[in-house]
């Protein structure tokens, strides 16, 4: 327990949470403080190294005394860089004013909330959602507006008549990740043309996290919201990173596009919190998404591996059901047949099994009764998990 401090404290930190993972965290180091061993099978993170021409890129820059303040948009070979990444995609943004390089998207996120909220908007989220997004529109005076979406015909979706009944008078964000952290949907472009008619005819702006971009299993694609149409794009600000992409989650580098004026407000904001990622992670960055690309297929390839061994690692359970995702690096794994709530399920499975995995209702009521496996990790680290637990699961259903 930490005592009451000395120093008086800002009332907006008693707005922020530790995250799912976080809490979970804590309770780890507390089973292996007493000498049990746990597998992981709950970090966003990929196990991957980043490829060795993304490396080279950022010695050659070091070597070349590229260590100084970077331009605080972000450095031009890397916007121009990102600008060309974007057109391969259909997405025509410039450069000079319409992209912003941040230190990870999780300072994207941050920026735009900052740049576009003001104190007392609502802010729209998916319920289930990433559950980091909280915090951050609390500190930028924002409050969270949740709109229910269901488990349907093993797939999580988002109905565009439940986003039009959650819309209230102060509504002005909505925020969309496609694939959908925790639980794997991709939004197809339909999907996407359904949402984008009610944010156009509603007003409200669009922050749409595509981090995930990269991981998506055929027949499922990965649209940008921000193609769509012209409407739609002067409504979006599009948020994403290097980290699962080219396994640079350490790296910290991310970029936004968006129209100019709200690139400039959010530079306005960034530019109070950070100077920008160092000038050699820019100069690898640019070199990541300029150079080859083969190395993402491949870890796409070993993904979409992953995803099968966790699905026939779980299969036959009694009263549990495999969510297969469509994107990203999470299954969520529906165990409403074990009669527990999911945080009960997943402190079992930890205590008794050694596996941490995140229970769903940490993402909000509409997971209740999930639980959120990541396979980030593969190899032994995957195959011990898995085993420990489709045997807890086995064991909780008896």
């Amino acid at each position: 327990m930490i005592d009451s401090p000395v120093i008086a404290l800002a009332d907006r930190t008693s707005l922020l949470i530790p995250t799912a993972v976080n809490r979970i965290l804590a309770e780890i180091r507390e089973q292996q403080s007493l000498g049990r061993n746990v597998v992981s099978l709950m970090r966003g993170e990929p196990d991957f190294d980043t490829p060795s021409h993304v490396v080279e890129a950022a010695q050659a820059a070091l070597r070349a005394g590229r260590t100084r303040y970077p331009d605080n948009r972000g450095e031009r070979n890397l916007r121009d860089a990102i600008a060309a990444k974007l057109r391969r995609d259909g997405l025509e943004y410039d450069p000079a004013t319409e992209i912003l390089v941040t230190t990870g998207a999780t300072l994207g996120i941050q920026a735009a909330l900052m740049a576009l909220v003001n104190e007392g908007d609502e802010v729209l989220l998916p319920d289930p959602i990433y559950d980091a997004y909280a915090s951050p529109i609390r500190l930028a005076g924002g409050r969270i507006r949740s709109i229910p979406c269901a488990l349907r015909d093993g797939r999580f979706s988002l109905d565009p008549a439940a986003l039009e009944q959650a819309i209230g008078p102060r509504s002005r964000v909505l925020i969309l990740n496609t694939p959908w952290n925790p639980v794997g949907t991709v939004f197809s472009e339909a999907e996407l043309r359904e949402l984008s008619a009610v944010i156009v005819a509603r007003g409200l702006t669009l922050i749409s996290d595509e981090i995930y971009e990269a991981i998506t299993y055929p027949p499922a694609r990965h649209v940008s919201p921000a193609g769509l149409s012209p409407a739609v794009r002067e409504r979006t600000v599009v948020v994403n990173s290097l980290s699962k992409t080219y396994a640079m989650t350490g790296w910290r580098v991310g970029y936004c596009a968006a129209p100019a004026a709200v690139i400039q407000a959010m530079f306005l904001v960034l530019q109070q919190t950070s100077r920008g990622p160092a000038t050699f992670v820019q100069d690898a960055a640019a070199a990541a998404l300029s150079g080859p690309q083969e190395c993402v297929s491949a870890m796409q390839q070993e993904y979409a591996a992953r995803r099968d061994r966790v699905s026939r690692a779980l299969s036959g359970i009694t009263g549990v059901a495999v969510v297969p995702p469509e994107g990203g690096f999470f299954t969520m794994v529906d165990v409403r047949g074990l009669g527990l709530s999911s945080d009960e399920v997943r402190r079992r499975l930890l205590q008794q099994f050694g596996v941490a995995v995140v229970h769903g209702a940490a993402y909000g009521p509409g997971a209740e009764g999930t639980l959120r496996v990541s396979f980030g990790s593969g190899g032994s680290v995957l195959d011990d998990g898995l085993d420990r637990l489709a045997r807890g699961l086995r064991a909780i259903g008896r």
